[in-house]
């Protein structure tokens, strides 16, 4: 196909735009324009190498290997002006990875014997694709290192990737020299620390005073504790900076046997770093972390091991997983810890007198948790005679205790009341099946909140077996109802994305949050709420948003063709509510789920905008699905 269109196109294309006119005309003449549509496989896995370099026109396409576990991992994602082929043909007889279209794609091949030629023969057409494949592949080398690494220790290579300012005490606790030792020894024991920067006339740190300061020149002398403090601290002050590396703290801190160091930033006092700080990086792997909880016999023992859950999100973060790999870590760490929660109340208890089940719901029943939410929780227990109040007096006493020792380990009560504690949440079988078909026959209002919350069920201990029969029920009951299908899509309907008239962004008009959207309420939640009916309607038993998806993706004739688009949004939405929260712990706030699109990037934004549109469009399909049985 020989277009001045295609020469045109070429031209604004890289690396083509380094070719001259005349070479463009001549290779224009081995191209062809072929038609990929959406889901079409394109290169499969283990398949013939590429004989064309493709240059995608439009349309975009996704690059993913399958490993032994037949799971897709996704490698990259090129679209228009990109290319793809070129690897397989230079390095391999077989196909490294799958290339799908993920929409309608169409491609300019070109001739593997012309790419080769212009590689011998060009310089500049050479160097820019050997520098785009090998940055592609260092890119596929280290997310495999960091993969690998964000499971398994990790402790020693924190210290190398990590920072100063990332990781130091950023509230850093002064005092005048001047003040008396009595006075200074009781700033420390209020605040709960074991040292104190003193400062001089000027405002400028002049040293410190430590516990062990007190110990040997105070308590163990019999020194008055009426002196002035700085006639007994530590003048010799270590500083590093905030953007130096955490093994570089280590290594001043050996050099010069200490365990505090000043970190400064342009200048200026803005943290203090511990021994203690460091030992602690070494310890937040997740599977450190998920080690320490299986160690622990005891609710005082767990509660430490529990306080570094979120800071396994923060490191996370750091080293670039994904949003999705990132909730996954967190909800098998937390699984853990309940667990052990769940096993030690057991041994205080003694065996139960009925085999039970403790579900979870909501974020935790979907593996979507990040930074700690309140208890979402309930106990199925078998089917008794009646007149068996045994199974109720220890289930009462039982669920109380898991309440008090979950809020110590970081877990605050659900305000709503929707845990175990609550004895319309610990139940026997038979009565759960109830709850669930009156809520699925008379789905009013309230009915409808209660499925939201509870459908999204997953057990964690104890006979799980409970929670599959009453999963079959659930599915048995929901399939064919369209009624209650109808009465939960006009409660989705309810939470529209935050797209104005001319297909801006738009925030609260008022109040606190104003200027600013709710993204769990008005991106994430009606994905949630679509992957949550379709799995209803098709019978899959799977709570998470993105494995419902994916189940749901050849089912349903209506949500199926979206799924791949709704996956990649709810990944991005989630991306941006996890950095939004850390950003806010990081500045000493509480997390929300209030962002202003003002403070995002303009790719973001972009990013942001179409996957409203396409949650926008979700809603309107079901909407028309269930026109006349809606009930809004």
């Amino acid at each position: 196909m020989i277009t001045k269109e295609t020469v045109a196109f070429l031209k604004r294309t890289p690396p083509f735009d380094r070719l001259d006119s005349g070479i463009l005309d001549t290779i224009v003449k081995d191209m062809t324009l072929v038609f990929h549509p959406k889901g079409e496989t394109i290169v499969s896995q283990s398949g013939p190498a590429a004989e064309h370099l493709n240059i995608i026109r439009s349309g975009a396409v996704k690059v993913f290997v399958r490993t032994n576990e037949e799971e897709e991992v996704l490698v990259d994602s090129r679209t228009s002006g990109e290319f793809f082929g070129l690897r397989s043909f230079l390095f391999s007889d077989l196909s490294q990875d799958t290339i799908v279209a993920l929409e309608d794609t169409s491609c300019y091949q070109l001739g593997k014997e012309t790419v080769l030629g212009l590689l011998k023969t060009n310089a500049a057409f050479s160097e820019f694709c050997l520098k785009t494949l090998m940055k592609r592949l260092m890119d596929m080398a280290y997310k495999e290192i960091r993969d690998r690494t964000l499971l398994y220790g990790g402790g020693d290579k924190l210290l190398f990737t990590n920072i100063l300012g990332d990781l130091a005490t950023r509230n850093v606790i002064t005092a005048s020299e001047d003040i008396s030792i009595r006075e200074a020894t009781e700033i420390m024991a209020s605040r709960n620390i074991s040292c104190l920067v003193l400062l001089d006339a000027l405002g400028l740190p002049s040293g410190m005073i430590t516990d062990k300061d007190l110990r040997n020149k105070v308590v163990s002398k019999g020194r008055d504790s009426a002196g002035r403090v700085g006639d007994i601290m530590s003048v010799t002050l270590i500083k590093a900076e905030e953007q130096d590396r955490c093994f570089e703290a280590l290594l001043k801190m050996m050099r010069y046997n200490i365990h505090h160091l000043l970190v400064v930033g342009k200048g200026e006092l803005t943290g203090i770093l511990t021994s203690h700080d460091l030992m602690i990086l070494q310890g937040t792997s997740p599977l450190s972390v998920a080690r320490e909880i299986e160690s622990q016999d005891t609710i005082d023992g767990l509660a430490p091991a529990a306080a570094k859950i979120n800071r396994i999100i923060t490191i996370l973060i750091r080293e670039g997983a994904t949003a999705s790999n990132i909730t996954r870590i967190i909800s098998e760490v937390n699984d853990r810890l309940l667990k052990k929660v769940l096993e030690i109340t057991e041994s205080r208890m003694g065996r139960p007198p009925a085999s039970y089940c403790w579900i979870i719901f909501g974020s935790e029943g979907r593996k979507e948790q990040t930074f700690k939410t309140d208890q979402d929780n309930a106990i199925i227990y078998e089917d008794l005679p009646e007149g068996s109040d045994e199974a109720t007096r220890y289930f009462s006493e039982f669920s109380e205790r898991m309440k008090d020792s979950l809020a110590r380990c970081g877990f605050p009560p659900c305000s709503a009341n929707y845990m175990a504690s609550n004895p319309q949440w610990r139940q026997p079988l038979g009565v759960w099946k109830k709850y669930f078909s009156n809520w699925i026959q008379k789905p009013t209002p309230e009915s409808i909140l209660q499925s939201l919350i509870f459908f999204d069920f997953r057990p964690v201990h104890g006979d799980l077996l409970l929670a599959e029969k009453l999963r079959a029920f659930l599915g048995h009951a929901v399939r064919d109802n369209k009624l209650f299908h109808a009465h939960m899509a006009a409660v989705m309907l309810n939470n529209r994305p935050p797209l104005g008239f001319f297909g801006g962004i738009t925030g609260e008009k008022k109040g606190i949050h104003q200027g600013r959207f709710n993204i769990k309420l008005n991106g994430l939640g009606p994905i949630i709420d679509a992957a949550r009916l379709s799995a209803l309607e098709q019978k899959v038993y799977h709570t998470s948003t993105l494995d419902r998806l994916t189940e749901v993706k050849d089912r349903c004739r209506d949500l199926g063709p979206l799924s791949n688009d709704l996956q990649q949004a709810f990944e991005f939405l989630m991306s941006l509510r996890i950095r939004h929260q850390y950003q806010q712990l990081q500045a000493g706030g509480e997390p929300d789920n209030f962002i202003d699109p003002q403070r995002l990037g303009t790719l973001e934004r972009t990013m942001l905008k179409e996957s409203f549109k396409l949650v926008a469009r979700m809603q309107e399909m079901l909407k028309q699905k269930y026109g006349p049985l809606m009930v809004m």
